[in-house]
């Protein structure tokens, strides 16, 4: 299981747990919503993980779906406390406005990857941010935010390093599955020394058990993922549904629909029948570090 114990991660399982209970007592959202004197739209930000919760809310709702267990209403509301509180990652973002472009999108993508069990990405333009070394990322950076001063840009550097802890530092850690076009090897960011550091670390982060890399070869042509970079943000059941997010110039968007979901992974798998196999993805990103 992962650590459901992030700000995001108890308002997803909370929210799971609310809807779980509303569907045992057969009511539908409009229905609490009437009784709760409220809008249908705060009911389900509630149950999708949205919402700020609160306990009065909450113990609203329990005595709605007529939970009498002590255990249970503790645990919820325990959940609400946990969802109420701030993110690891709030104290690197405070005041910085990333004009949203290879940036992760940093407060809500943060917070649902500090949640999630596994992270799978098709990049055709960048490496994705779990695989970027530090000067990497901050030449990356310098270019796509110009506007922005050298301290507010370190913050955002550190706030990438902080996310990679996860794949070696949480029990279990995240899995990450990263394909990324062949073309991301041969486009430089920074100098060349800067571009072969890179590669070479990518290279030893492959090996992590958790960790699969593959690149999708030249040969392959076009294919229908080269629309656009997508990352799909999977969860424990426990903690709701698995989320795709694609990042824009303008809006970033966050799929959570079934539907949605199950398109880009249908996507995801045909890339990865496509791309090489890890090991010689490994190989020819060691001759590109060379």
């Amino acid at each position: 299981m992962t650590d459901l114990h992030t700000p995001i991660g108890a308002r997803r399982r909370l929210g799971a747990e609310l809807r779980r209970l509303r569907t045992k007592s057969g009511l539908t959202l409009d229905q609490v919503a009437d009784q709760m004197t409220c809008s249908t739209s705060k009911i389900s930000r509630l149950e999708t993980g949205k919402g700020i919760p609160k306990a009065p809310d909450v113990r609203e709702l329990l005595r709605i779906y007529r939970v009498i267990s002590e255990d249970e209403r503790d645990l919820l509301l325990r959940l609400v406390h946990e969802g109420r509180e701030h993110g690891w990652w709030e104290r690197l973002t405070e005041g910085v406005h990333p004009e949203r472009f290879f940036l992760d999108a940093p407060d809500r993508y943060t917070s649902l990857e500090s949640a999630a069990s596994a992270v799978s990405s098709f990049e055709p333009a960048v490496l994705h941010g779990l695989l970027q070394t530090p000067d990497y990322t901050r030449a990356l950076m310098t270019v796509v935010l110009p506007h922005h001063e050298i301290h507010e840009i370190d913050r955002l550097v550190e706030l990438r390093q902080q996310r990679q802890l996860a794949l070696v530092e949480r029990d279990p850690p995240l899995r990450l599955h990263a394909v990324v076009d062949e073309a991301v090897l041969h486009r430089a960011v920074g100098t060349p020394a800067l571009m072969s550091a890179q590669l070479r670390a990518i290279v030893e982060r492959s090996t992590l058990p958790n960790v699969t890399v593959q690149v999708m070869p030249f040969e392959q042509g076009f294919h229908r993922a080269h629309v656009g970079s997508f990352v799909i943000i999977g969860f424990p059941r426990e903690a709701g549904s698995d989320v795709v997010f694609i990042e824009g110039h303008g809006r970033d968007t966050y799929l959570e629909s079934a539907s949605d979901v199950d398109v880009y992974k249908d996507v995801f798998l045909d890339v990865v029948d496509r791309a090489h196999d890890p090991r010689t993805s490994r190989a020819l990103i060691a001759r590109h570090a060379q």
